[in-house]
Formats: structure tokens, sequence, C-alpha cells
């Protein structure tokens, strides 16, 4: 059996920009409001001919092209999302073929906001096991499309956007640590997306403040012990960019070092649920904040209740 380590990373925002600003004319709330409660300043919303396929696309291109392989090369291509409409074919193989990849298995996983970190253990799970040398992982989400404009505690949180990882082979014990994930089932109507004709975002959002801040810590630090770390050995936390008080009080339950560099990409893209984690991570590396080879908690977590994340070795 072989580890897996992240080769490249690669994200698309999309080019409108939603303000607090203009929210105040939509819906009855104001800048102030929104800061307080969920530290959002802006988030990027998709146009009408923007799909999830597009976004996803887009932030694969660039991944796979930082990566120096093939689209040959690529055995396996997977997305999580739950936003997409598209039910087959699945998004992983639109976008596999808009990218030339022949004959790799493709396919879409839902699993909310814990969508990515899911999904880039089954890649690695795939890898150690022999089925893939490469795989190329995309958590993306269009939330406009299912966002209550008129319900001012939810739609001043979502945003639209992808971010991928390229995950390759090595022959080391591996830089993708062993996942930590599980769900709630009973407290699975917190957050909701139904209605499959005209799906709508809600949650109750106490309920989710309350359980990632009390429950989730002691998930994070057996993440950290299965990788053979403490919490204090991190260079760097991307959690899921639910809300920035949500982000704040669950790092302060960790014992961190005052130097680690936390994401908190929420303040300028929103929530993008799945797309959440690769997005901040993949801005963090492109902007050189964090250490590379350094150990980066990923953790994230959402409608289910679930939760997936591991430690990786920063590229």
């Amino acid at each position: 059996m072989s580890g897996s380590r992240i080769a490249a990373l690669g994200h698309h925002q999309p080019a409108r920009v939603l303000t607090n600003a203009d929210l105040e004319r939509m819906v009855d709330t104001n800048d102030t409001w929104i800061r307080q409660r969920t530290g959002i300043a802006t988030r990027r919303i998709a146009g009408p001919d923007e799909s999830v396929t597009d976004m996803v696309a887009a932030a694969a291109a660039k991944a796979l092209a930082g990566s120096g392989l093939q689209p040959g090369e690529l055995g396996m291509v997977v997305v999580a999302t739950c936003s997409a409409i598209d039910r087959c074919p699945s998004i992983a193989a639109q976008v596999a073929a808009r990218l030339g990849v022949p004959d790799a298995v493709c396919f879409d996983l839902n699993n909310g906001c814990a969508g990515f970190c899911t999904a880039l253990a089954t890649a690695d799970h795939t890898i150690q096991a022999g089925a893939a040398r490469h795989a190329l992982v995309i958590g993306a989400e269009k939330m406009s499309d299912v966002t209550d404009w008129t319900d001012r505690s939810t739609c001043v949180l979502l945003g639209d956007g992808a971010g991928a990882a390229v995950l390759s082979t090595t022959e080391a014990s591996g830089e993708i640590g062993p996942v930590v994930w599980g769900s709630d089932p009973a407290r699975k109507d917190v957050v909701r997306l139904t209605d499959a004709w005209q799906p709508r975002f809600s949650q109750e959002g106490q309920a989710v403040f309350r359980w990632a801040t009390s429950e989730l810590p002691e998930a994070v630090e057996l993440a950290c012990h299965r990788a053979g770390l403490t919490t204090a050995d991190l260079a760097g936390v991307v959690t899921h960019q639910a809300n920035l008080r949500i982000i704040e009080s669950l790092t302060r339950r960790l014992d961190l070092r005052a130097d680690v560099v936390i994401a908190r990409d929420v303040v300028d893209s929103g929530n993008t649920s799945a797309a959440s984690v690769p997005i901040a991570l993949s801005k963090l590396v492109e902007r050189h904040e964090l250490p590379s080879g350094g150990p980066v908690l990923l953790f994230s977590f959402g409608g289910g209740l679930s939760w997936a994340g591991q430690v990786v070795t920063c590229p």
C-alpha cells in the first residue's frame, strides 16, 4: 500500500461580488448586523449562465495545470456538491470530458458542507489501495441557486465557488492523515436543503453553533492524534467557512500556537458549503501564507449533521 499527497490546488470564484450594502437593499438587514453575527463582508455570486460544472472545470483545470500531470494520468475524478442540479451524467463526468480525461472513474458525492474532506479521504483510500495513482478532488457549490433571498437569517451567509486538489501517490507513508468522520442523523433536520423542484437552504443557526463549538473540538483533536500530532503541532487550520463566530469559537477551544494560520476566507467569500475548505486552502497556499511541508488541519462539518477532517502536509 502506498500513501498519497496533495500535489496541486486551484480555485475559482464568480466575478460578481455581493456586498452587505447590496443586501441592505434586498432584505431587512444592515452591515453591522451581518458582521456581528457572521463576520461576512462580501460573497461571490455566479451568474445565471455559470453552472456548478463551469466552476468545477475552472478550478480543476488550474489544479491539473499546477500538478504537471496529463489528463490521461488521472484515475479518479470526484466532485463534492449538494447544490448541483444535474443528476446524470455526474458533474465529475462532465468535467472529465471537458478536461480530456479518457477513462477515470467519475462520480459526485453529497455530504453537505462536509463533502470535500469526505471526498478527499475517499480519494486517499483509493490511492492507498492501489486503484488509482492520481485523483482529482473538487468541492463546488452554487448556493445562490438554493438561497431564499427573502430570509435575512440565511441569505446573508451563502456564496458560490469551487476549489480543487490533485492527489498523487507517494512511496512514503503518505502526506494525508487518517480521516475522522461521522454524523449525528438524529439531528439531520438542523440543516436542510429539501424539495427537489425548488430546493431552499434553511437551518437552525443556534443549534449548529452550539454543536460545532461544543462537540467538534474532540473530533479535531482525534484527527491530530491519528496523524501522530497534537493541535500544538499544527502550522495551519482550515475549517469549514460557515461563520466567523463558529471558526473563532472552535479554534479558541484548541491548544494552538499563536503563530498558527487560521483560515478566515468566510469574510470575503461567505459560506460556500463543500467548496469552502478547498477554496480557503488554495488561497492560503497561493499567497504563501502556509509553510510548505507544514501540517495543516482540514475540518469540514454541516448538514447531516456530518463531519470529516484530516491533517495534510501543505504542498
